[in-house]
């Protein structure tokens, strides 16, 4: 295996696990201000601390926000963000006496999608060319 500062070492594996989510705010309502996402940018990296995750990158608008997350296999991602979503949720409301619906500032669903890597078509015929003829 070649050298790859993309690649994070565990004690017994070597991996480069990203994940772009999407969190909207309850009924998309418009709610979110450039200090309100620079205040979630904050809390957002101290959540991403506690479970040993990296933020690479936040931003989003006025009714929802786009994260880019590095994280190691021994996060349980659902657990992950239950608590980006959560946390910040009461710190706005505290903070900022953000307007909520029943004291839910995001809607329950999320996007998740991985990030990062080479295409599937890629992958699949690197796998399938592992065996060479002798």
């Amino acid at each position: 295996m070649t050298h790859n500062d993309d690649y994070r070492r565990g004690r017994t594996c070597v991996f480069a696990l990203r994940v772009h989510l999407v969190f909207v705010t309850k009924y998309r309502r418009r709610v979110l201000s450039d200090a309100h996402l620079d205040y979630l940018r904050t809390v957002f990296t101290t959540v991403c601390d506690y479970f040993s995750t990296t933020l690479v990158e936040m931003d989003g608008d006025d009714d929802h926000v786009h994260l880019l997350i590095e994280y190691p296999p021994t996060v349980q991602l659902s657990k992950l963000v239950n608590s980006l979503k959560g946390v910040p949720s009461r710190m706005l409301r505290v903070n900022y006496s953000v307007r909520t619906h029943r004291n839910h500032s995001w809607s329950p669903s999320y996007f998740a999608a991985s990030a990062g890597g080479a295409p599937l078509s890629i992958i699949r015929t690197y796998i399938e060319n592992q065996r060479t003829p002798s």
